[in-house]
């Protein structure tokens, strides 16, 4: 998608992103990234600004709702001047002072009940341990011999 020339002022220590999270049906739940890509032309989208999150709609229909992040920062050993352009994920920005920024308020920064959230994580292994392994076994273990009894009369 190319980059636009009406580009959204946003604040040069982070601000707020206020969205809809999608129209699409089939999937109750979506994960959340946001990435920004520095220049007027991004190379890449590679600056995470927040870790991922999970989002849940209350069907697999359409999500009916809204949510806002008040205030999200700049990625880590990222800085930025006045008039740089930039990318979150679609929206060009170009940044600014924050009085020169739309002011955040409950109108235009609110979360609907719609939707909810939910933190995505990762695990190690999910292999059984070896004492459950045990307990596995033993509870088996009455009827293989049961079984075998059962054979040997």
């Amino acid at each position: 998608m190319p980059t636009s020339t009406n580009r959204t002022k946003w604040p040069t220590q982070g601000g707020a992103i206020s969205l809809q999270p999608g129209w699409f049906q089939g999937h109750k739940t979506a994960f959340v990234y946001f990435n920004l890509g520095l220049g007027t032309v991004p190379p890449n989208m590679s600056h995470v600004m927040l870790p991922p999150f999970q989002i849940v709609g209350p069907t697999n229909n359409p999500y009916p709702g809204t949510f806002c992040l008040p205030q999200v920062p700049l990625p880590a050993n990222i800085s930025v001047n006045v008039g740089d352009n930039a990318t979150i994920q679609c929206v060009d920005i170009e940044f600014a002072l924050p009085q020169d920024c739309e002011e955040v308020t409950t109108k235009n920064c609110f979360n609907s009940t719609d939707i909810t959230f939910a933190q995505v994580f990762t695990t190690g292994n999910l292999a059984p341990s070896l004492r459950s392994s045990m307990l596995t076994g033993f509870t088996f273990l009455p009827l293989i011999i049961s079984g075998l009894l059962g054979f040997l009369v």
